[in-house]
């Protein structure tokens, strides 16, 4: 086999979503006397300064209390941001676009969240006046993706030496309107190079509207210290990919002579999922929440401590609202279980790395709200220890994603720390299991300590691996919340911070279920 070392490619972009939303409404008020009314609705989208900015209309449905309205509504969805909408009904009089010249039905508001992860969303309208104003329906389907991947095997031949002696070390990049979208590991001493077969999105060789695009293929000669040599290039097109097989010549770039010949074997196009078909189709996003209590956090009574109780919220609890905020969309129920460690707590006052923060027998605690509540409550109750131990608690998560794989839930685990690990060894191994199953780790640096070690659980670069065990995916996503409070606005800062955490959670879960071979359920 030939010797294989990767060249560093880019990463898969984080597209954003389009879904389309469609909306009905039922037993709306009739303000109407001798018919019934005639009602719109009106969508808004709530910006970074908390104004309702309007965003689209439907179209007005004659004589009706149960409106079906045809107009879609296309709205970008973000998994990693919280999207929130009002939905207003009008009884639609005149001509006029003035909403004050118009009765007003009802409203209701929520989050784009909440409906993509419902099959059929369903809310109460509420009317300042009437107590009761009819139901909202809206259902969410994302369109303009191209749900397909592509497996492509290339071989190439004819290659010179590139100098005496020396043969080359030919890796094969690829270009979609000068971008590169793949490029391949390079072979090491070889004029006839076969590169192992890869994937790609179909997104990465067409467009939206374009089902074949002009392609560039063209070969390196790897070199180093980043000054690889270009060998050879052609320009194809992706209908040409997709009919395999095929033979094509490079060509020198500056002399348009042939310097070899490049085969495409094999191009199998396979039929792919996305994040959103998962989880309208019944997936549920568990998150549990792990919390530092070492001493190295500081006396809470002390205002130099990270957790001080004052009057704003501290770090920990800015990164507890701006994630469980957003997560909790996607859980049914709301109930989130709360972990601590690192600690000494009651009844005995023995050390723990894995207790239930709010000191009962059962962890859970209902909502953003609740959770906040326990940690506050948890704090006066406990004594600040050490060391700092991640591998209980994500052991402690394992065990139940182990019990779930059927695509049914998927677990995300959100670690707030102040410092280094103690038992890096330990949670190296821990993760390496964890990347068997439904689970993915955020954890949030909180503080000014060295969180170095962060990095390497934070595999990007390559597998986490450890004593000749290797991470079968990457599953945990790291970010220190101190690089970004530079925001002037601390909700801005919040806000950030969440997308960074959950930005790569969509990938991750998606990576699972390939892995599992596991489809979405059909939404009913």
């Amino acid at each position: 086999m030939a010797h294989q070392n990767f060249v560093p490619g880019i990463a898969s972009q984080d597209l954003k979503n389009d879904v389309e939303l469609t909306i009905s409404a039922k037993n709306l008020l009739n303000k109407d006397v001798l018919s019934k009314s005639d009602p719109m609705c009106v969508v808004y989208v709530q910006h970074l300064d908390h104004s309702w900015v309007e965003h689209g209309r439907t179209e007005q449905i004659h004589n009706t209390l149960n409106p079906e309205y045809t107009t879609k509504i296309l709205i970008g969805y973000r998994f990693e941001e919280l999207q929130k909408l009002k939905f207003k009904i009008y009884d639609i009089d005149s001509k006029s676009t003035v909403l004050d010249k118009h009765d007003f039905l009802g409203e209701a508001e929520c989050s784009l969240g909440e409906i993509v992860s419902s099959r059929n969303f369903v809310t109460t309208l509420h009317h300042p006046k009437n107590k009761y104003t009819g139901q909202l329906c809206i259902k969410a389907e994302e369109i303009g993706s191209l749900k397909e991947d592509v497996e492509l095997l290339f071989s190439a031949e004819g290659f010179k030496k590139s100098g005496l002696l020396s043969k080359p070390d030919p890796f094969l990049a690829i270009y979609k309107e000068s971008t590169l979208v793949h490029r391949t590991p390079f072979i090491k001493d070889n004029c006839n190079p076969e590169w192992p077969s890869f994937v790609l999105p179909m997104r990465f060789l067409r467009t939206k509207d374009e089902k074949s695009v002009p392609l560039m293929l063209q070969c390196w000669n790897w070199n180093g210290d980043g000054s690889h040599k270009l060998i050879g290039e052609v320009q194809v097109t992706t209908q040409e990919i997709l009919s395999a097989p095929k033979t094509f010549s490079l060509s020198d770039k500056k002399t348009g002579k042939s310097v070899g010949k490049l085969s495409l074997h094999e191009s199998k196009v396979r039929k792919t999922h996305t994040f959103l078909d998962y989880v309208s189709g019944g997936t549920q996003i568990n998150c549990t929440i792990a919390i530092d209590f070492t001493a190295s956090n500081g006396t809470p009574s002390m205002p130099t401590s990270l957790h001080y109780m004052g009057p704003t919220p501290n770090l920990y609890e800015q990164a507890l609202l701006s994630v469980v905020t957003i997560i909790q969309d996607y859980d049914s129920d709301k109930h989130f279980p709360v972990l601590g460690f690192g600690a000494k707590v009651p009844p005995n006052g023995n050390l723990s790395h894995e207790f239930f923060v709010n000191l009962s027998a059962n962890p859970h605690c209902f909502g953003v709200g609740g959770v906040i509540e326990a940690y506050r409550r948890c704090l006066p109750l406990i004594q600040l220890y050490g060391p700092t131990n991640f591998s209980p608690v994500i052991n402690h998560v394992a065990r139940f994603a182990a019990a779930h794989s059927n695509g049914d839930n998927y677990f995300v685990l959100l670690i707030l720390t102040d410092g280094e690990i103690s038992d890096f060894p330990e949670t190296k191994q821990a993760i390496i299991s964890a990347s068997h199953l439904p689970m993915s780790i955020i954890i949030v640096g909180i503080g000014p300590a060295n969180f170095s070690s962060m990095k390497e659980l934070d595999s990007d670069n390559g597998r986490l691996t450890a004593d000749g065990r290797s991470a079968v995916r990457d599953i945990v996503q790291f970010v220190s919340f101190r690089d970004f409070l530079h925001q002037a606005d601390s909700s801005r800062a919040s806000i950030e911070l969440a997308s960074a955490l959950l930005a790569e959670v969509p990938n991750q879960l998606v990576a699972f279920m390939k892995l599992k071979k596991l489809t979405p359920k059909m939404p009913f």
